[in-house]
C-alpha cells in the first residue's frame, strides 16, 4: 500500500467520515464525495475503512472473507487509478446462486463477474507468491460481485472507493468446481444482462492471474500486520467491466469449465 508524508487525519475525524459513511448504508441514501475539501491519503481511507468495518460488526455483522477491486486494466480505466484496492466481506453478503433481490437493497448497484475462492490455510505476507495461493485454495466458485457505493452517483476516488469498503456491496457465489486443472488465467467469462452479452474477458484480466491478486492482497495485509485466513472467502477482482442493472435485471455469468452462476433483480411493483 503507497505510503504519504502527510500527517495522518485526525482520529475524530476517521470517525465522522465512517459513521457517515455506515449511516449512507443503513438509510440507502448517498453522501457527497469524502474527497472533496478533504486532503485524503491513502492511508487515511484505509483507517476510515477500518473504523466502518468496526462499526458494521457491532451490529452484528461477522466477517468472512476479502474483497480484491481495480484488478483489471478495464476497472483501472474507468476509475483513472493504477492500483488494486481492499475491503471486507461480511457473512450477509454471501448470496446464493440463482437468488432474486431488490434493487432497493442498494445504492446503486452495479455487477461484475469473478472466480471466487475458499482458503483452507492461513496466507501471511510477506513474500506470497502466486503457488502460494494456488496450495492454500480449497474451492473455486464462479461468482458475481454486486458493488455499490454510498457516495452520490459513483463520483469516487481512490480513496473514496476505499473508505466505503472498496464498495463492497454482496457476492453471488456458484457451485464449487473441480479448479486443478482448470488454466484460470485462460478462462473467458461472458456476462450477460436479460439475456444479451454485454461483456467478455478473461482470467488473465485480473493481475495476469486471479492468484496474483491474492497474493498481493496477503501481502499488502502483512504490511499492515494483518493475514488471510483459513476458511476465508477471497474474490480477486473482476474480469470484466462492471455494468449497472436496474429493477427487473436477470444477469447471469458463463466462466465455460468453470460453471456459471446468476442474479435477478426485483421488478418494480406494479
Amino acid at each position: 500500500m503507497a505510503s504519504s508524508s502527510s500527517a495522518p487525519l485526525a482520529d475524530d475525524a476517521v470517525a465522522a467520515v465512517a459513521q457517515s459513511l455506515f449511516e449512507a448504508d443503513r438509510s440507502g441514501t448517498p453522501i457527497a464525495p469524502i474527497s472533496s475539501g478533504r486532503a485524503l491519503t491513502l492511508p487515511d481511507a484505509y483507517a476510515i475503512q477500518q473504523r466502518l468495518v468496526r462499526l458494521h460488526e457491532d451490529t452484528g455483522r461477522r466477517p468472512v472473507g476479502r474483497k480484491v477491486g481495480l484488478t483489471s486494466a478495464a476497472m483501472q480505466e474507468a476509475l483513472g487509478v493504477d492500483q488494486p484496492d481492499f475491503g471486507v466481506l461480511f457473512e450477509d453478503m454471501l448470496l446464493a446462486d440463482g437468488v432474486q433481490v431488490g434493487t432497493g437493497d442498494f445504492i446503486a448497484p452495479r455487477v461484475e463477474p469473478e472466480t471466487a475462492f475458499r482458503l483452507a490455510r492461513d496466507l501471511r505476507g510477506p513474500g506470497i507468491t502466486a503457488q502460494d495461493v494456488r496450495d492454500a485454495v480449497d474451492e473455486a466458485y464462479p461468482s458475481l460481485e454486486i458493488i455499490d457505493s454510498r457516495i452520490a452517483d459513483w463520483k469516487i476516488t481512490l480513496v473514496d472507493t476505499v473508505a466505503d469498503n472498496a464498495s463492497c456491496g454482496a457476492v453471488v457465489l456458484g457451485a464449487p468446481v473441480a479448479w486443478q486443472e482448470l488454466d484460470l488465467a485462460a478462462i473467458e467469462c461472458a456476462l450477460s444482462v436479460d439475456g444479451t452479452v454485454v461483456e467478455t474477458g478473461l482470467g488473465s484480466a485480473v493481475l495476469g492471474h486471479p492468484f496474483n491478486a491474492v497474493a498481493w492482497l496477503a501481502n499488502t495485509l502483512g504490511e499492515l500486520g494483518d493475514h488471510l485466513r483459513a476458511g476465508d472467502v477471497i474474490i480477486p477482482g473482476s474480469c470484466t467491466r462492471a455494468v449497472p442493472v436496474v429493477p427487473g435485471s436477470e444477469v447471469h455469468a458463463d466462466f465455460g469449465p468453470l460453471g456459471s452462476v446468476g442474479i435477478s433483480f426485483a421488478p418494480v411493483a406494479s
